[in-house]
Parts: C-alpha cells; sequence; structure tokens
C-alpha cells in the first residue's frame, strides 16, 4: 500500500473503468488515507475514522466496479450487500449486523484457502506416507501407530496378491511417483461432513442463533463416516486436503482475518437510495428509517458479535452508492448523512464512452466476444464504424427507455452476434468480419420498433 500513490490508483482504476475520474480520486484518497493512518502515532490512529462515500448515479455507470476493482487493487476483505434487502429489528427478515458477519466469513475462507496452499507441500508428503503405510502389505501385528491411523483412514487394495507385496517401502513409493500405481482402487472410509439443514426463524439477531444452533448440533451428533472407492491419486488428492486442513493454525487464520477485516475492510452497500423515505411516509415505507437507524451504529462503529469473536466496525470503510432518481442524499436521516461526508456524482455514459468502454479495458467486451469464438478456431474482426454504431444505437435504446448504462452493450452485443455464437462448431468459413452493414441488418428494425426494443433491448 505504501508504494500505491493516489494517482497509481487512479490509473489501475483506469485499465479496467473509463471516465468517471472524481469518483477515481476521491475513492483514491479514502484508500491512501488508510496506509496514512497507520502511520500515524498509535494515540491518534484510534481517533482517525474512515471517510464514507456515496455514489450518486444511475445503474450502469461503474460505480460497483470502482469498489471492486479497489478491493483487488490492496488485496483488502470486500463485500457488496444490496440494502433493500434489510428490515428494521423486529420484521421478518435479515438484520443489518448480517453484512458484517457474511464479510468475516468471507476473509477467513479466502485466508483459509491461502494458510492451505502454504502447507500443500508438507500435506502432500504427509499424505504419500499415509498411503505408503497402508499399501504395504499387513503384518501380523500393527504399531500403536498404525492402529491409531487406521480409526481415521482405512484403505484396502482392491486387487490384492500382486507383485508389489514383496517390493520395498522406497520401491513402492518409485512406482507411486511414477504413476504405476495410478489405477489401482482403493476404499478410503472419510468423514461425512454433510449436517443436517436447520432453518431458524426468529425475529432478532437470526443470523447468529442458526450458527450457534448448528454448532451445538455439531458438538452433539455423533460423527458418521463415508466409504468411498477412489483411484490412488484421487485417494492422494483426499488425503493431501485432510492433511492440509489439520496443518492450518485455524486459530492464526481466524486472528488475522478478523484483524484484516477491522483494519481494511470495505463493505458496498447498493441501492441505498432505496431505503430512503421522505418525510412523513407512511405505509410499507414505514421501516426505511428503522433500517437507517439500525445502519447507523454499524456505520459509526459499534462491535458485532460473530462465530469467531467480537469484531470492530469503526475502521471498515462503507462505501454507498445508489441513483438517487426520487430521492436525494438528504433525504437520508441526518445522522446517517453525517457518516457519509464524500458525496460523488458519477457521469452518465454516451456514445463516445461506450466506444471505449467496447474497445480500450483490459477485460473490453469485444475482447471478450474474440477469445470465446477464438476457441470454436473462428476470428471475429470488428471495424471501427461497426463499434461506432453499435455505441450509438445503446444511447439512443438508454435515452427513449431505461437508462441501464454500460450493460446495455451486453445485451446489444448478445443479439448482434446470436447466429455466429450459435453457428460457431459448424461454420466453414472461419474468418468473419463485422461491419456496419451487418450490424444495421441485426439491430436497425428492433432499434426502430420502440415497442419491441422495450422487451428485447
Amino acid at each position: 500500500m505504501s508504494d500505491l500513490k493516489p494517482s497509481e490508483i487512479v490509473k489501475e482504476l483506469d485499465k479496467y473503468i473509463i471516465g468517471q475520474d472524481k469518483a477515481k480520486r476521491s475513492v483514491a484518497v479514502a484508500l491512501r488515507n488508510r496506509w496514512r493512518r497507520q502511520q500515524v502515532p498509535e494515540e491518534l490512529r484510534d481517533e482517525i475514522a474512515p471517510k464514507n462515500i456515496i455514489l450518486i448515479g444511475p445503474t450502469g455507470v461503474g460505480k460497483t466496479e470502482i469498489a471492486r476493482r479497489l478491493s483487488k487493487l490492496t488485496d483488502s476483505p470486500f463485500s457488496k450487500v444490496e440494502a433493500s434487502k434489510f428490515t428494521e429489528v423486529g420484521y421478518v427478515g435479515r438484520d443489518v449486523e448480517s453484512m458484517v458477519r457474511d464479510l468475516v466469513e468471507l476473509t477467513i475462507n479466502i485466508f483459509k484457502i491461502r494458510a492451505q496452499e502454504d502447507v500443500q507441500d508438507k500435506a502432500r508428503q504427509i499424505a504419500e506416507e499415509r498411503m505408503l503405510d497402508l499399501l504395504l502389505p499387513k503384518s501380523g501385528s500393527q504399531t500403536p501407530a498404525r492402529s491409531e491411523e487406521s480409526k481415521e483412514v482405512q484403505f484396502e487394495l482392491v486387487t490384492p496378491g500382486s507383485d508389489e507385496t514383496s517390493s520395498t517401502r522406497e520401491k513402492l513409493r518409485s512406482m507411486l511417483r511414477k504413476g504405476k500405481l495410478d489405477n489401482r482402487y482403493v476404499d478410503l472410509d472419510v468423514a461425512d461432513r454433510s449436517t443436517p439443514m436447520v432453518e431458524i426463524f426468529s425475529n432478532v439477531g437470526m443470523e447468529e442463533m442458526g450458527i450457534n444452533f448448528k454448532d451445538m448440533l455439531g458438538g452433539i451428533l455423533p460423527k458418521s463416516t463415508k466409504r468411498r472407492r477412489l483411484k490412488v491419486p484421487e485417494g492422494l488428492k483426499m488425503l493431501a486436503q485432510e492433511e492440509a486442513q489439520a496443518l492450518v493454525d485455524m486459530e492464526k487464520v481466524v486472528k488475522e482475518a478478523i484483524n484484516r477485516v477491522e483494519q481494511s475492510g470495505i463493505i458496498f452497500l447498493d441501492e441505498i437510495d432505496k431505503i430512503a423515505g421522505k418525510n412523513g411516509s407512511h405505509g410499507p415505507d414505514v421501516s426505511r428509517e428503522g433500517v437507517q437507524r439500525d445502519l447507523l451504529p454499524i456505520v459509526e462503529g459499534s462491535t458485532v458479535t460473530t462465530r469467531y469473536g467480537p469484531v470492530k466496525t469503526d475502521h471498515i470503510l462503507f462505501i454507498g452508492s445508489g441513483a438517487f432518481h426520487t430521492v436525494k442524499p438528504a433525504d437520508l436521516i441526518p445522522e446517517l448523512q453525517g457518516r457519509f461526508p464524500i458525496r460523488v456524482e458519477l457521469d452518465s455514459l454516451g456514445q463516445t464512452e461506450f466506444i471505449r468502454i467496447l474497445t480500450e479495458p483490459r477485460n473490453a467486451l469485444l475482447l471478450q466476444y474474440i477469445a470465446l469464438l477464438r476457441t470454436e478456431g473462428v476470428d471475429v474482426i470488428f471495424e471501427d464504424e461497426a463499434v461506432a454504431d453499435l455505441a450509438r444505437m445503446a444511447e439512443e435504446v438508454n435515452d427513449r427507455t431505461e437508462n441501464i448504462g454500460a450493460r446495455r452493450l451486453h445485451t446489444l452485443m448478445e443479439r448482434l452476434l446470436e447466429d455466429i455464437l450459435f453457428d460457431a462448431p459448424d461454420m466453414k468459413s472461419k474468418r468473419i468480419v463485422i461491419d456496419k452493414s451487418y450490424v444495421a441488418t441485426r439491430l436497425n428494425d428492433i432499434k426502430d420498433n420502440e415497442d419491441l426494443s422495450r422487451y428485447i433491448l
């Protein structure tokens, strides 16, 4: 993070997101401020609160993509939630604390996978030794270690009486590594990880109650095993997975993950405008303000109880986003407004931006379709005039129907290439040029028929 200056963060975002310079600058500064906070004296560090951001703009202009790319850039824990799915405590539905629990769960899983990858070599060695122990002919008496191991995993060679019975351990190891035993089958008893489905219905702390109940059941119910017949390589792989899990220090993983969430977690609150109601609203909108009030302590900084222990939200960065067509940020309750001091309005996208979106980013839409069709041996070439026409049509359809931003390009591209994508495996001509006339033939009739374009495009 010390190497990522705000200008470099913007450059990295420019590789995937077209335009929206104001939003990129705001998130770059917010991200850099996190690193700056870590450098200040410890007594002042906890006093510096993150400057949460509200991104204002219609759908499809890059709000979510900016936040997601930001988290990947800095390897920060990231979670995207729809604010509209939460309900006020007392109503049936998810409570706002669940978004912190989801972020913790996600981060722990990522850290666990990384920890298992770090011990993979050692796990493979142990798995190989266990396989060799059990492939060697059984002697009359088992050692205590062998007997103890057999309680967990038992292997039986499916083809007994083979020449390997007289081989030494090292010869057997050599055969195992060279793949000479790959066609042998083994019966492997593994722990059955399936747990009974438990549904918890409660109006307070529903998720936490469900988690504790499942943990309690997991400790009471007897552990069952399931016998599976596998080839030796598959058995080795399964043993290596078991050993990797056993080698990982989960206490350390959980501690590191929670610390990362607390210090650099990002929660993206989409559709935050859906919980903003105008003053004096009644009926179905009555719980919107309640959701805002439930959300307030999380954003201000509080301690959320999770199955892994308490998690502080004081320094989690919250990025809210919404179209704010019918409401405005000022319609949020004043306390919540104060917790989102930075507000950035994103620009609507037009033909110029659409052309750039189709061609410039590293994951440009045209590059994706070219790569997909190349797997069938078909080369597709898009002429500049065809790309310009496609961008112009996207802008026109957005203006006449619902403005869904760059997502309109996905709809138009699927419609444009529908026949080619269907016929690609059987095509004799492996070179196709998409020109202006092809775009007009495929899309003009639909675009000009407004009733039809509302449904199809």
